[in-house]
């Protein structure tokens, strides 16, 4: 008894270590956007490359990247060479990143004299150059449009930030400041959390702390290969479409996967995904690896930690040159696209596995950029969700998307935004009739109006906005979203889903449609009464109450 609560002890103090950090960065960093949304991760790994344990706001595709760039910033930088408050910060798709302005900082705990732990922050910084303002490159041809890459780099030692790559940094942004001030909220997370783990040492030694890592691990891995046993053996195959890739607009992408469950095990083979395209819908392997384990643990008991020992009993496997695992000078910056994809063929290839569990298509999260003309450069980057697929027995969640990267809390508040930048939200709700019509509805979109009071740029990056989100089992799609510009005259203009630097004139507004969940079983067989209370919260209308369910005013609807 004892030894299992000094476990279950040591296993939560890992966390707390680096949930301190992700709060420090917070509290820190000088982006509104990280303040505002809390968008700020933190982990911690040991020597061996090992995902030991991750904050509660870290997201799968920040943790998968921390995990998967850590052994290339040893490659360059061995352990030998380390020293006491060196830090490390790279941002290269290629060797474990996720795109430009994701910067990954690493910092070595030592033990005897050798670096036992690191603990790693990542955050996505304001502006480090490239085609549009805050990272949004969606017509990038190559990697080098989306601004600047760094391979592994001492960002700092003892004596502070190191002036060549401050310069570096400065150089390449926009907004200088802001970078330079998230940038020290991340070195100041990792120190944070160094202090945590040195305090864990000096409490359980360093034979108990290893030994208590190693514990955590196997403990999560015997649980995931328990669940993962539980589910029905066989393989399945799904495949789901990616509407263009923003240069060329009538062809579609296939991202494509076959699941192999059995003794305790899954292996997702991407084999078949199409090929990697020089536009921004591909994306690095970390990314895509997030993806997966984020779907397969979908299906999984929800109180399985995060960490190695999970992934122990998850293989998945990504054709190198494909979509999801593209090499240089492929951009990946657009990285959402395919990865949503992955993450919707696993879901669809589980809900065959495991029908009771089922759940159809959703709308996902819709990036975009507002920003300054000229200098004084100021920035607006943010996005919105779509409505969540129903699932068996329950209507799809209205405009949260399905999201392994970022969630609804992200999504600054209104106020925040018009106190910096010149413009007014004049309004957000979500969208009557938008989801789904089935059994079970999916979930609604969202609208939300930005008024311009300055000139601007707008640069948007979508998808699921030509092709919508199927229904399953008898379900209907979502109903298709869309990025417009309302002119002056109150016209509205419906932009592509991929543009850049759209120019905006004051007094015109940018608004923002996400795409609703599919409906999952016939419409016709939905409950009456929740029609009728659909209509009464205003999810559907008299409208499509008839013509979706066949409920008309001898029904009862007015």
């Amino acid at each position: 008894m004892t030894d299992a609560l000094t476990a279950e002890v040591l296993r939560n103090a890992l966390v707390v270590a680096a949930e301190e950090a992700s709060i420090v960065v917070v509290r820190s960093a000088y982006s509104t956007f990280i303040v505002e949304g809390s968008d700020a991760s933190a982990a911690v790994l040991d020597a061996r490359g090992r995902l030991v344990a991750q904050s509660m706001a870290t997201t799968l595709m920040n943790s998968m990247a921390l995990r998967t760039a850590l052994p290339e910033l040893l490659a360059d930088h061995p352990p030998e060479t380390m020293r006491p408050g060196d830090v490390y910060a790279l941002n290269d798709a290629y060797r474990g990143g996720v795109h430009t302005n994701d910067l990954l900082v690493y910092r070595p705990v030592f033990v005897g004299g050798a670096p036992a732990y690191f603990t790693a922050t990542m955050i996505h910084v304001s502006d480090l150059g490239g085609l549009s303002a805050g990272g949004m490159a969606p017509l990038a041809t190559d990697i080098f449009l989306e601004g600047l890459q760094l391979p592994p780099v001492r960002l700092a030692t003892e004596a502070g930030l190191d002036p060549a790559i401050e310069a570096v940094l400065r150089a390449n942004s926009r907004t200088p400041d802001k970078v330079m001030g998230d940038v020290r909220a991340l070195v100041a997370g990792t120190a944070v959390a160094a202090a945590r783990i040195e305090s864990l040492l000096a409490e359980h030694g360093e034979k108990g702390l290893a030994a208590g890592v190693d514990d955590y691990l196997d403990h999560t891995e015997a649980r995931t290969r328990a669940s993962l046993a539980a589910l029905p053996e066989g393989r399945y195959a799904a495949a789901y479409p990616i509407d263009d890739d923003g240069i060329d607009l009538g062809r579609t992408h296939d991202v494509r996967v076959t699941v192999t469950l059995g003794e305790g095990r899954a292996v997702l083979d991407f084999a078949g995904t199409g090929p990697q395209v020089p536009a921004a819908v591909n994306a690095s392997a970390s990314q895509s690896l997030a993806a997966a384990v984020f779907a397969i643990r979908c299906f999984l008991d929800p109180a399985i930690p995060m960490n190695d020992g999970c992934l122990r009993a998850i293989e998945v496997r990504l054709p190198e040159g494909s979509l999801l695992n593209a090499r240089s000078p492929y951009p990946c910056g657009g990285r959402y696209v395919p990865i949503y994809a992955a993450m919707e063929a696993v879901f669809q290839a589980m809900s065959d596995a495991v029908p009771e569990r089922a759940i159809a298509a959703s709308g996902i999260l819709q990036p975009f950029s507002i920003a300054a003309v000229g200098a004084p450069y100021w920035i607006h980057l943010a996005y919105d969700f779509g409505g969540v697929g129903a699932r068996r027995g329950l209507d799809g969640p209205d405009a949260t998307g399905v999201h392994f990267g970022v969630g609804r809390n992200s999504v600054p508040q209104a106020e925040p935004v018009e106190s910096r930048c010149p413009l007014v939200v004049e309004s957000i709700e979500t969208i009557p009739d938008s989801g789904g019509p089935g059994r079970w509805r999916g979930g609604l979109g969202s609208r939300t109006v930005y008024r311009f009071l300055a000139d601007c740029h707008v640069t948007t990056r979508g998808d699921r906005l030509r092709l919508p989100p199927p229904g399953r089992d008898g379900g209907l799609p979502g109903r298709l979203g869309g990025f417009y510009r309302r002119h002056l005259d109150g016209r509205m203009e419906r932009l592509a889903s991929k543009v850049n630097n759209v120019r905006f004139a004051a007094g015109e507004a940018f608004v923002v449609e996400t795409t609703g969940g599919g409906g999952l079983g016939p419409p016709a067989e939905r409950d009456r009464e929740a029609v009728r209370a659909d209509l009464a919260a205003g999810r559907v209308t008299a409208r499509g109450a008839a013509e979706d369910y066949g409920l008309g005013p001898s029904s009862g609807v007015r």
